[in-house]
């Protein structure tokens, strides 16, 4: 396979599990070095290690930090320790936001504070993120700023609320950092993946129905897989897709049209 992405890296935010690792193993499969920041328990980091084992195979290099996001010192700090993993000719081409920690409690049980912490999470850390990387210098001259939204960005889904609302925020902000970043090179858009079993998905509840709906009004029928996203945040850093900004992108192999 040709590694085009050489003195590349991508900074993946919640790339240890579901649609970011996925992405993960695709870029470094066509040689962009990854650095992952997630958050997981002692539990989980068995098969972690093992995901993230099967990346170093490749042959790119790999930074992963278990921090939190919002913390602007540990922040700081990652990107200190990532500008010297690159030297001089590396540069961050991919900033993708993965980042799926939000409250899935049913309405009027959820709070304003419940509210705060997903959008905190789930998108304004986004331009938190995109606004420190462009601090440091550390973005390619032709960068892509991605994120992950979802069919709850504009549609009332139950428990969803307080991601729903996360989710409208972050394609907001993403339309915003297409217009204003553009000046420094930055490309922004967002992926509306169709719905994928992963993790996230089970733990809201009537996350199986869901996916039987889904695949019932699917074209193909059958459910978005996290490799099918991973293709597309693959074929958005490429240098031919320079040209797309600022876009709300559905890949979902059709099942928003009926």
């Amino acid at each position: 396979m040709v590694k085009e992405f050489s003195d590349y890296w991508a900074l993946i935010l919640g790339g240890s599990t579901g649609l970011g690792l996925a992405a993960a193993h695709k870029l470094a499969a066509h040689g962009m070095n990854i650095c992952i920041v997630h958050r997981n328990t002692r539990v989980e980091w068995p098969g972690i290690e093992q995901s993230f084992a099967a990346i170093q195979a490749t042959g790119v290099q790999l930074l992963h930090f278990n921090a939190d996001v919002l913390n602007p010192e540990k922040r700081n700090d990652i990107l200190l320790q990532l500008q010297a993993a690159m030297g001089a000719k590396g540069r961050v081409r991919c900033l993708l936001h993965s980042i799926a920690r939000g409250n899935i409690k049913a309405m009027p049980a959820l709070s304003g504070d419940d509210f705060q912490l997903t959008v905190a999470h789930m998108a304004t850390s986004l331009y938190e993120w995109t606004a420190a990387i462009l601090q440091h210098l550390l973005f390619a001259p032709d960068a892509r700023v991605l994120s992950f939204t979802s069919d709850g960005s504009y549609k009332a889904i139950p428990h969803y609320a307080a991601v729903s609302a996360a989710k409208a925020a972050l394609e907001a902000i993403t339309r915003s950092i297409a217009l204003e970043f553009a000046p420094q090179g930055v490309r922004a858009n967002c992926i509306r993946a169709g719905v994928t079993d992963t993790a996230s998905l089970q733990r809201i509840p009537g996350g199986s129905e869901l996916l039987q709906h889904s695949k019932a009004r699917n074209p193909f029928q059958r459910v978005t897989t996290p490799e099918d996203v991973a293709n597309v945040v693959y074929l958005l850093c490429k240098d031919e897709a320079a040209w797309i900004n600022g876009a709300i992108i559905p890949v979902d192999g059709g099942t928003h049209i009926h």
